[in-house]
């Protein structure tokens, strides 16, 4: 078995390539080649949880072992530990270890390029990004394959907001920080958002034919999007299972599950006509087989 760093992981994974990967598996769990059972979550000691999430299609499979430690950073450690293995699922041999906190940043930005590539009404000019963590990076450096005219960059501490716009134009992006996103949301043809709030952060006047991609809230009690916004968009998820069971901004609002498409039905369908758009993503194995099967060459 061969153990990537974090750097080898990220290198192997260039955001275009896998954003095509990803469309693959999207089709190819729509059409059964690819499963990707519920996560399972345990209560580990110290107020310490760990996650479990594998999927699997012909000829390989992932198991993603997640560790939340929130006595960690007092020890000097990161409070989320992951790591992906990937084995053959006809002999069971380990084949690759992918560092997990590289693999989901870089699989979540891929999903999203993919969704702005299907799901916006034109290439995006002006962007609007919400947030300045690791989700909100890479991003950035995912859109910047698209060479949008214009992001904005928005956090509440603006000194990180700026580090990010700093990185943003070292990919030769046209960047600007902005106090509050209300001041350009209605400008923009994009809005991503990629915080850790709790309440909506996402102004509630966008323009009519504006794509949102949130990937912020992945708890029930979480909810970048406000519930007027929600209502009067086209809404598309990642998968249904997991939006029903964690997708924060779309229970809150009191969504018809009935008119909630996803990005498979994007893909096979073709784009929406009309707008608002909101893509909401909360993840799933699923991306992270997409990821392996990228770096393992299937």
């Amino acid at each position: 078995m061969k153990i990537l760093s974090a750097t080898t992981t990220a290198a192997l994974l260039p955001y275009e390539a896998l954003a095509g990967t990803l469309a693959r598996v999207v089709l190819d769990a729509r059409a059964g080649r690819a499963v990707a059972p519920e996560r399972t979550v345990h209560p580990l000691p110290e107020g310490s949880t760990l996650l479990l999430m594998p999927a699997w299609d012909e000829r390989l499979g992932v198991l993603k072992r997640v560790s939340v430690h929130p006595a960690n950073p007092e020890r000097g450690l990161a409070q989320v530990q992951a790591e992906v293995l990937v084995f053959d699922v006809r002999t069971g041999e380990a084949k690759l270890l992918l560092d997990g906190a590289v693999v989901t940043a870089r699989r979540t930005a891929a999903l999203s390029l993919l969704a702005v590539q299907r799901l916006a009404a034109k290439p995006p000019e002006r962007v609007l990004v919400l947030g300045a963590g690791t989700q909100a990076r890479a991003h950035l450096e995912a859109l910047s394959t698209l060479r949008p005219g214009r992001v904005f960059v928005y956090n509440r501490t603006f000194s990180r907001a700026a580090e990010l716009a700093a990185h943003g134009r070292k990919l030769g992006l046209a960047m600007q920080t902005v106090p509050f996103p209300d001041k350009v949301a209605s400008e923009v043809d994009l809005i991503v958002s990629a915080t850790s709030s709790a309440a909506p952060v996402v102004p509630e006047e966008v323009a009519d034919d504006a794509l949102i991609v949130a990937v912020g809230a992945f708890t029930p009690r979480m909810a970048e999007l406000p519930a007027t916004l929600v209502k009067r968009s086209r809404v598309f998820v990642d998968t249904l299972p997991g939006a029903r069971a964690e997708a924060g901004d779309l229970l809150q609002a009191g969504v018809d599950w009935a008119q909630v498409r996803t990005l498979g039905d994007a893909l096979e369908e073709g784009p929406p006509v009309g707008g608002p758009v909101v893509f909401k993503s909360v993840g799933s194995a699923l991306w992270d087989l997409a990821a392996a099967r990228l770096i393992y060459g299937t």
